[in-house]
């Protein structure tokens, strides 16, 4: 079997991945803070740890992948300033938190479902394991890893000597929170684990503990919930590379002071997606979602298919130009895929040198770019057997999850006036009358139809 090669962050390289155990994987992602619609930003994130579960299972491995809901407990500010993002949009929206939450939780599995991304095996909401985090907290407390001010429960990240190792940060250079003073603060890169909720307002999300009523900070939930689903030391780890210098940072400080364990084996970050150099994010009013971009003609296998051809450690500079590149090209894969699916002819069998040639891609640190290449390479070589061909794409496909055995014909009602002027392009084509066939087209076009020339006559699109 060919090996498997991942880019640890832990390590700054790319590494064989051995599993801990021979049985199956244990995988957990961050998933989404549902205040919000999710951006096309966010969803790049989620393509990508689609992938790396893809390929994975592609290999022959067994994953359990857990993703965490974060419905509570989010400030504004990844270093606890702020208030909770679900409270924000609560009342903004003159609704409660939890309607808040089911709403958008409801759109983001619905995005995710659009993108052809395999669901998790578990989605644990952070308000339904306060107990558990409440537990974590208390096991810091007894090594003496916390201590109280006024506002909350704090890590103390000083009494955790290789803090800075995972992000390389230079601590001194650091800002001190601001929500708490610098007098109660220890260090600069402590954090909160529990937020007491202030006298002169009123929470719509809280629960007693520590004396006090409160409620979780963000990076404990995620070291709460992985470790109760997937044990104390497991195996791969993912989010965005927003992630490493202060959450993901914080989740090994704290979960690593709790248990004296390594906590994660891998630890694989996605890039961002980009506009005009700058990154996209739902806190700083996102680009577009999913929706937006399918009230502009767009389908989201179309942004799947952007997503592929970019590495995910690479940022991918989103534009109009890009995504129609994108569009046009996964079109002409599906118009080649209904094709194959109607021929019969025999042919040669190359389906080990390019399932090996494919394998060595998706297994170089999730190279789906060229995987993307290679899955082109058989779908173009005229003298692949149809039937195998057919059978090895929908094995690639099980990577690159663009829905190949789902494809069919779209049905377009086509008016007469339009089959007339289809017609006698047609005509004109076969007669060599290449100006009147262009005019023609255009006539088409006028009426909200495009016409494409395949090998088994012309293909009308209304758009």
């Amino acid at each position: 079997m060919e090996k498997l090669y991942l880019y640890n962050t832990l390590t700054r390289k790319k590494e064989v991945f051995k599993p801990i155990k021979k049985a199956g994987v244990g995988m957990y992602s961050c998933g989404p803070t549902v205040y919000s619609y999710p951006t096309i930003g966010n969803m790049r994130t989620y393509v990508f740890s689609d992938l790396l579960k893809r390929v994975l299972l592609y290999n022959g491995f067994k994953v359990k992948h857990v993703m965490n809901v974060t419905d509570v407990g989010h400030l504004t500010s990844d270093r606890d300033e702020g208030e909770d993002k679900m409270e924000i949009a609560a009342r903004k929206e003159h609704k409660t938190a939890r309607e808040i939450a089911n709403f958008y939780f409801s759109v983001f599995k619905e995005d995710m479902n659009k993108l052809g991304i395999i669901s998790p095996n578990l989605w644990p909401k952070a308000t339904g394991h306060i107990k558990e985090q409440i537990e974590l907290i208390k096991k810091l407390e007894k090594k003496g890893y916390t201590y109280r001010t006024s506002d909350g429960i704090y890590f103390n990240a000083g009494k955790f000597k290789r803090y800075a190792q995972f992000a390389k940060l230079n601590v001194e250079h650091l800002e001190a929170g601001k929500r708490v003073g610098v007098g109660e603060k220890k260090h600069k890169t402590d954090f909160a684990l529990w937020k007491f909720s202030q006298s002169d307002s009123k929470r719509q999300q809280e629960w007693p503990a520590f004396g006090s009523v409160g409620y979780p900070g963000w990076h404990i939930e995620c070291s709460a919930m992985s470790m109760k689903y997937l044990g104390e030391h497991f195996d791969i780890h993912t989010g965005g590379e927003d992630h490493v210098p202060v959450h993901h940072t914080n989740e090994i400080a704290q979960s690593e002071s709790a248990t004296g364990k390594k906590f994660v084996n891998y630890w694989l970050h996605g890039a961002f997606l980009t506009f005009d150099g700058e990154k996209v994010s739902k806190s700083k009013g996102g680009l577009y979602t999913l929706s937006e971009l399918e009230e502009q003609g767009y389908k989201p296998e179309h942004f799947r298919y952007l997503c592929l051809l970019t590495h995910y450690r690479k940022p991918l500079d989103f534009s109009f130009e890009h995504l129609d590149a994108a569009k046009n090209a996964y079109e002409k894969v599906k118009r080649k895929i209904l094709e194959l699916k109607k021929q019969k002819h025999k042919g040669s069998d190359g389906t080990k040198s390019y399932e090996k040639e494919f394998l060595s891609a998706v297994n170089d640190d999730l190279n789906l770019p060229l995987g993307v290449q290679v899955f082109l390479k058989v779908l173009n070589d005229d003298s692949f057997d149809a039937r195998k061909k057919l059978a090895l794409l929908e094995g690639f496909d099980a990577v690159l999850g663009l829905g190949i055995k789902g494809m069919k014909e779209e049905k377009t009602k086509i008016t007469a006036d339009v089959r007339g002027l289809v017609d006698e392009r047609e005509q004109a084509r076969k007669q060599g009358e290449w100006v009147k066939a262009d005019l023609l087209r255009k006539k088409i076009s006028d009426q909200g139809y495009s016409v494409e020339d395949t090998s088994s006559g012309p293909l009308l699109k209304k758009g």
